[in-house]
């Protein structure tokens, strides 16, 4: 997600700030939503994924772990956090500690995703999808096993989804369907076979698949787009890159103002992330700035 400079037509005229019409799939090939399920799960699969997002009522016991409660450490530490953050907001003082660890201990007993049992940690090893308990992370070598191997406790898992940063959407499906394996249930939709929606017409599937995006026309034109979003112009076509680097230094554009030097080499690198950080990034700068003042 960024910045990147595209060669449009002199006479481009797509709307700024709106979303290229190549790059968006046609209404058509859209199907009816499917009208036994909600997100292609089977209903016990269905049922386990509302129970992992507490969704309807989950009790720890049911896969034998044990309820967090306002002394466990982790609950502790993290309540002391956030008090320690925002006094303002959840005040200050042992009571303050106490309210706020309580309020995590029922948010975090609520969901099945906080309270795995062994088989399911299993299933997320087999998917390698715990590399921050399996693996270590070089900047050089990427993420390294562990030597001997790793295999994490459910409990130890557990406390590590109290983070915030544990698990995701891929870890719920994996566990979600290696419990329906070892039930012996589906863990699809047989209606829709998964993908939550039903074809209107006979090969509507196909023909949506098949589908590719386009690009803008190709021109000798320069223009600035966005990729946050499936990517939209956001300046003016001009003639040259000087002119467009003009336009993005100038000191109107407020925030976005950017020297031109800087706009130039990044016009000439064609691409910036949104935003930067890191070795020699003093706080969060514009991917272009940070583009801009690398010699690389």
């Amino acid at each position: 997600m960024g910045r990147e400079v595209r060669r449009v037509p002199l006479d481009f005229d797509w709307p700024l700030n709106k979303v290229w019409e190549g790059f968006l799939s046609p209404d058509s090939l859209d199907g009816e939503k499917c009208p036994d399920c909600k997100s292609g799960y089977s209903p016990r699969a269905e049922n386990l994924y509302d129970l992992w997002y507490g969704k309807i009522p989950f009790d720890p016991a049911t896969t034998g772990s044990t309820p967090w409660d306002t002394d466990t450490p982790a609950i502790r530490a993290r309540a002391e956090r956030n008090i320690a953050e925002a006094p303002d907001y959840y005040g200050r003082g042992e009571a303050a500690i106490l309210r706020e660890a309580q309020r995590l201990a029922e948010h975090f007993n609520s969901g099945w995703l906080h309270h795995l049992d062994q088989d399911d940690v299993n299933a997320l090893l087999a998917a390698d999808r715990l590399r921050d308990f399996t693996h270590t992370f070089d900047p050089e070598k990427r993420w390294q096993p562990k030597q001997p191997p790793v295999t994490p406790t459910a409990a130890e898992v557990n406390e590590w989804s109290l983070s915030g940063f544990g698990h995701d959407s891929i870890n719920a499906s994996v566990v979600i369907r290696s419990r329906c394996e070892r039930e012996g249930v589906d863990d699809t939709c047989p209606t829709c076979q998964g993908h939550a929606t039903v074809e209107k017409y006979d090969g509507q599937r196909a023909e949506a698949e098949a589908w590719e995006p386009t690009d803008p026309p190709k021109g000798d034109g320069w223009q600035l787009w966005e990729t946050v979003s499936e990517g939209s112009p956001i300046s003016p076509v001009f003639a040259t890159a000087d002119g467009l680097a003009a336009w993005m230094s100038d000191p109107e554009r407020g925030d976005r103002w950017v020297p031109q030097e800087v706009a130039a080499k990044f016009i000439a690198d064609g691409w910036a992330p949104s935003f930067a950080s890191g070795p020699g990034v003093h706080g969060l700068v514009s991917g272009v700035e940070w583009a801009g003042t690398q010699d690389d």
